[in-house]
């Protein structure tokens, strides 16, 4: 089968510990889904100049943050590494024109390993990254994505790691939550409903509050590579309604290419709350 894309709101570091409303609709997901070959995450904490792939055997758990509750620091992700499905990878990006290279790094981001901590808490599907590319539009992470779309016919999928609304200065408030990341997030929901590919990639300057939304782009994009992924059924759309974590982070993420016609896709979860975008 082919197996459909994710962009999940990775929120902040301690979601791996504080599930809130989303982690348990992912871990319901990884259960419902046919168990795949790999898991390709990309996310805005693993960004680099020149396009890697990470092929490492055994990656290690980055604490790439500081200043949260010492049991975070404690958590291991000791998911395998997918040297192969790495090396497939780079074939395909180059087959679009886009030259990558294998590396290893020192571990995985946080915005790769907190999400997989509830999709697949047995950290037992073997993970690889995809770095995101310093500085790039939201249609070339489109295009970037569809460069990868062939991989999600042999096994793989593909999650694009981010957040729906991510504004530092806006965090833990102490006021009422901020309404902008509910209109924010409504709208962009209303687009992919819509399959308005052109609202969505040009969201800055027709989104509602979209520069306090999103002051830099960089979370925002791995949104852009998972429908880019899902090809010309990204349109094919759930919602995984997550609620607002921290006052302003919008935790909405979104399966695409979630065939209704598939029996063990999202669309035959009955026990989480996904919403149906009509």
């Amino acid at each position: 089968m082919d197996f459909p894309t994710l962009f999940i709101s990775h929120g902040a570091p301690s979601f791996a510990l504080h599930p809130g409303q989303l982690g348990p609709q992912l871990t319901a997901l990884g259960q419902q889904l046919p168990r795949p070959r790999a898991v390709l995450v990309m996310s805005p904490h693993w960004s680099t100049r020149a396009l890697s792939v990470d092929h490492a055997d055994r990656p290690g758990t980055l604490h790439d943050f500081g200043g949260f509750e010492r049991a975070l620091y404690a958590l291991d992700y000791p998911a395998p590494g997918a040297p192969e499905v790495a090396a497939e990878l780079v074939d395909a990006l180059a087959v679009h024109g886009f030259n990558a290279q294998g590396v290893t790094t020192p571990g995985r981001d946080h915005g790769c390993w907190v999400p997989l901590m509830h999709l697949y808490p047995a950290a037992d599907v073997p993970v690889l990254r995809l770095s995101q590319p310093f500085t790039p539009s939201p249609l070339a992470l489109l295009e970037l994505g569809r460069a990868v779309a062939t991989l999600r016919t042999r096994g793989v999928l593909i999650v694009g790691s981010g957040a729906l609304t991510h504004n530092l200065r806006d965090l833990d408030g102490g006021d009422a939550p901020a309404s902008y990341a509910t209109e924010f997030g409504a709208w962009m929901g209303a687009r992919i409903a819509e399959g308005d590919l052109d609202a969505l990639l040009n969201y800055r300057y027709c989104a509602p509050a979209a520069r306090r939304a999103h002051p830099t782009d960089e979370h925002l994009l791995p949104l852009f590579f998972a429908i880019g992924a899902a090809g010309g059924q990204w349109t094919q759309a759930r919602r995984l309604a997550g609620g607002l974590a921290h006052d302003a982070v919008n935790m909405d993420s979104f399966i695409f290419a979630a065939a209704p016609s598939e029996p063990r896709t999202a669309q035959s979860i009955q026990s989480i709350p996904i919403t149906e975008m009509s």
